[in-house]
């Protein structure tokens, strides 16, 4: 009964503090660029609209490889507040992407392909490092389960700061902030248009928006774990690493693909391959 309760207010209340979190996201931006900005819930505004739109659509399976998308983003949440395994997390939310990336690819539109290859290439770059950090939560915790990492004794950034650094830096590109948004961008300096989401409108591109809010809390969910005791401590922090992922967008300019690949090889994975060697010397 507890279970099917927290389900529903996670599916409910999760997408609105996703909104939220979009919604000052969008405000901070406009400050760095001397403007007032949107209101706070204009995300939510935006995807009204959207709905209301027209529903026109490429072709029939695009909606179905969006909705599969959310689903699945839905689920890797769900598996987060329900304390489930870590690995299958990972794993899921991985669905996630690959999905809308399938949606990406059923279109002819060149933008569209380059952007979902793109985002093939970002997969490739940040999953090892993602995995990686599992792997080191378990060399610490001795479990792949989510409740029993965040009710480990200590905190899990005294024995990962490798990993964590490693983490920050790849959420980067799983956000698709700058200067790594090569698949897609909310900016304007995007020469890709919109990229990966350039053929999708109305409900699709709702839908789109939504499963980012999902993904926005997941993030802020796993960054906290690493400072899980006491609670309001770790989400204090991952709100605070948001924030300066926020900051990364407005300051930095968009490089290349292969410098954001042979960064992620030097610096990610060996950052987060490190901690991990050290971890299994010392146990």
């Amino acid at each position: 009964m507890i279970n099917i309760i927290t389900i529903i207010i996670t599916v409910l209340f999760a997408p609105l503090a996703g909104a939220v979190i979009t919604g000052v996201d969008r405000r901070i931006t406009a400050r760095f660029q001397s403007r007032i900005g949107p209101p706070v819930l204009q995300p939510i505004y935006d995807v009204l609209k959207l709905l209301g739109k027209e529903r026109v659509a490429v072709n029939a399976m695009q909606i179905i490889y969006v909705i599969g998308s959310l689903v699945f983003a839905i689920l890797s949440l769900l598996l987060f507040v329900l304390r489930s395994d870590y690995l299958i997390l990972v794993f899921v939310l991985a669905f996630s992407t690959v999905s809308l990336i399938v949606g990406a690819t059923s279109v002819r539109s060149p933008y569209s392909k380059i952007g979902a290859q793109r985002e093939i290439i970002q997969i490739l770059a940040y999953e090892p490092v993602i995995i990686l950090m599992v792997v080191g939560m378990y060399l610490v915790t001795g479990s792949f389960n989510i409740g029993s990492i965040a009710e480990h004794e200590g905190c899990l950034f005294a024995q990962l700061p490798l990993v964590f650094v490693a983490f920050c830096y790849v959420l980067t590109i799983k956000l698709r902030k700058s200067p790594f948004d090569y698949s897609t961008s909310h900016h304007g300096h995007q020469e890709l248009i919109k990229g990966l989401t350039t053929e999708f409108s109305g409900l699709q591109l709702a839908l789109i928006e939504i499963t980012h809010w999902y993904e926005a809390v997941l993030f802020i969910g796993m960054l906290s774990l690493f400072f899980a005791h006491p609670l309001w401590l770790g989400i204090l922090i991952a709100l605070g690493v948001y924030f300066c992922e926020i900051i990364l967008d407005n300051v930095c300019a968009r490089t290349t693909w292969q410098w954001m690949l042979r960064f992620t090889v030097v610096l990610g994975f060996s950052l987060a391959m490190t901690n991990i060697i050290w971890l299994y010397l010392k146990y």
